[in-house]
């Protein structure tokens, strides 16, 4: 699986952006995109999943309520609506895939990695 990101920029605080993946390849049904991002001087962390086949989501808790992550099967693209974005949200972010669900906030068990595309969010 081949994984395109794109969709990154420069925002205010307050601002909304839409990041893009695009997959090309064999995906599987059990397949699981996410989004997983990396400030300056910190550690890769888990953003939010969906499931393949189900569109099920997981978030992690500092972006509920705030990120929506969804995916057309039909177009093979995962996307991350970023809505009231805040500075802390600032780095580069990569789209993901793994072969299962299971564990999806676990960095360590993704197989296949995007480039990253740079949000910065200006306070």
């Amino acid at each position: 699986v081949q994984l395109q990101a794109s969709g990154g920029g420069l925002v205010q605080a307050g601002g909304s952006l839409r990041l893009s993946c695009a997959a090309s390849g064999r995906i599987f049904s059990s397949s699981a995109f996410s989004w997983l991002r990396q400030a300056p001087g910190k550690e890769r962390e888990f953003v939010a999943g969906v499931r393949w086949s189900s569109g099920t989501t997981y978030y992690a808790d500092s972006v509920k309520g705030r990120f929506t992550i969804s995916r057309d099967n039909a177009k093979n693209a995962v996307y991350l609506q970023m809505n009231s974005l805040k500075s802390e949200d600032t780095g580069a972010y990569y789209c993901a895939a793994k072969a299962t669900w299971w564990d999806i906030s676990s960095i360590s068990g993704y197989n296949y990695w995007g480039q990253g595309t740079q949000v910065t969010v200006s306070s």
